[in-house]
């Protein structure tokens, strides 16, 4: 396995690791930091991960260390943080329905009843893209952060899109509920997406071809939150 790049996840705080495997497949795993702080000690917390972490070598220490600080200056940040009107956007000519940000904040996405999701540059308050394709309500929506590359949409029209953030390109349909689609979410890793409908059903799909792999049925009504765990090991709805 040879390590490709690191990237930040500020909540909960950690760093993904992007690796190649010999037969060339990229896979991720995460290093949580749950009990980071201001106190910490750095220095020891590097050498652990290291130890613990085959794929991190000691050359990576100092990158390995920027990132710990970053995470670090984004927690006390938060303890000050005050809020104000930053921009309004005139976004779609029918009432939104949801909105969310990739991991940097650099973009953001918006869902309607216009039927559309729209992606924006959030300093410009520019539209970047209209992802079109559904056939009724666009509802729930998502970035695969941290990654911030696809964005997921569910749909009254009772099928889910999985979209190229970068070109718009619809990538995936994912065809199998009986009703309307209400929640949507991303694993940690990006491979996989869950769906979750008013027809008291959960869905487990491969991002990367589209296929189906579990329905989660149980509930005895409407499923309109889903969270994966931080591993992505468990589902919750």
């Amino acid at each position: 396995m040879k390590l490709k790049r690191f990237l930040l996840r500020y909540f909960p705080p950690g760093i993904i690791l992007e690796y190649a495997r010999k037969s060339g497949e990229v896979e991720t795993k995460a290093i949580d930091l749950l009990n980071l702080t201001h106190e910490t000690d750095v220095e020891v917390l590097i050498n652990q991960i290291v130890f613990e972490e085959p794929l991190i070598s000691e050359s990576k220490k100092p990158v390995l260390r920027k990132l710990i600080y970053r995470l670090i200056d984004k927690l006390e940040t938060k303890n000050t943080q005050r809020f104000y009107l930053f921009k309004i956007l005139r976004a779609h000519i029918l009432p939104l329905t949801n909105c969310g940000f990739n991991k940097s904040g650099s973009q953001f996405i918006t869902g309607s009843y216009d039927r559309t999701c729209r992606v924006w540059d959030t300093l410009s308050g520019e539209e970047l893209l209209t992802l079109e394709g559904h056939r009724n309500v666009v509802y729930a929506i998502a970035f695969n952060n941290p990654f911030g590359d696809k964005v997921v949409t569910g749909s009254f029209d009772k099928t889910a899109k999985i979209w190229d953030a970068v070109s718009g390109a619809c990538l995936q349909t994912l065809r199998g509920h009986q009703t309307e689609i209400v929640c949507v979410a991303f694993n940690s890793m990006g491979t996989q997406v869950a769906t979750g409908s008013m027809d008291n059903s959960a869905k487990l799909w491969d991002v990367e071809v589209g296929q189906l792999l579990w329905t989660l049925e149980g509930h005895t009504a409407e499923i309109v939150s889903l969270n994966f765990s931080t591993d992505g090991d468990k589902l919750l709805t």
